[in-house]
């Protein structure tokens, strides 16, 4: 059962809107996903409570990020959305249930500090020889200098770069509504869609 966690200690760098995303596409494969929120703000959870009952399920999962336990079973596939200042035994939880985690990224000098102090920890854990990490540049402006000097920065790591979701409305109107891009005609978004194909294709290996 793959366990797919979004995780990067800084808040409001999109980590919710990667997580609900990747549970909704996982969701519509048929896949029976469940989706854990262990950030304070709850906003996965208050995104299933907005979710039509029409769509392909998600489940909700209650977990206390100090204490993770084991999904119930019948769960095909987890997603786990987590708090900023994931450090300490909170990493050490998170990293003994992750197959892959998925580092999102704004380009905007905090975030690049905050964050590059993150993945040294992940690079030194114990475990990292056997979690797959990726990072996701996230509210991306194309030809500006702040995207420029992400990319510089990533150039740097020892994690790859697997895509870039640019700065656009689409996801704010879609999680008000408890809905991902792939609940919606792929017409209205197919931008978007596009964007995210090297994100499947690395998380479908």
């Amino acid at each position: 059962m793959p366990v797919i966690v979004v995780a990067n200690p800084k808040g409001g760098v999109g980590k919710s809107t990667l997580a609900t995303n990747v549970a909704g596409w996982l969701a519509r494969r048929g896949h029976a996903v469940m989706l854990g929120d262990a950030d304070r703000q709850q906003s996965a959870r208050q995104w299933l409570q907005q979710r039509p009952a029409q769509v392909p399920r998600i489940a909700g999962w209650d977990i206390d990020a100090d204490h993770l336990a084991k999904p119930p079973k019948g769960t095909t596939h987890v997603v786990l959305d987590t708090p900023a200042g994931l450090r300490g035994k909170r990493l050490d939880a998170v990293m003994k249930l992750a197959d892959k985690v998925l580092v999102p990224l704004q380009p905007s000098l905090f975030d690049i500090q905050a964050t590059h102090a993150f993945l040294r920890e992940l690079a030194a854990h114990a475990r990292a020889d056997a979690v797959a990490v990726g990072l996701v540049g996230m509210r991306i402006k194309e030809h500006t200098h702040a995207n420029l000097h992400l990319h510089e920065f990533v150039a740097t790591l020892p994690f790859p770069l697997i895509g870039d979701l640019r700065d656009t409305q689409n996801y704010v109107h879609l999680a008000a509504r408890g809905l991902s891009l792939w609940d919606i005609a792929p017409g209205r978004v197919e931008r978007d869609l596009a964007q995210w194909q090297p994100l499947i294709e690395w998380i479908e290996r």
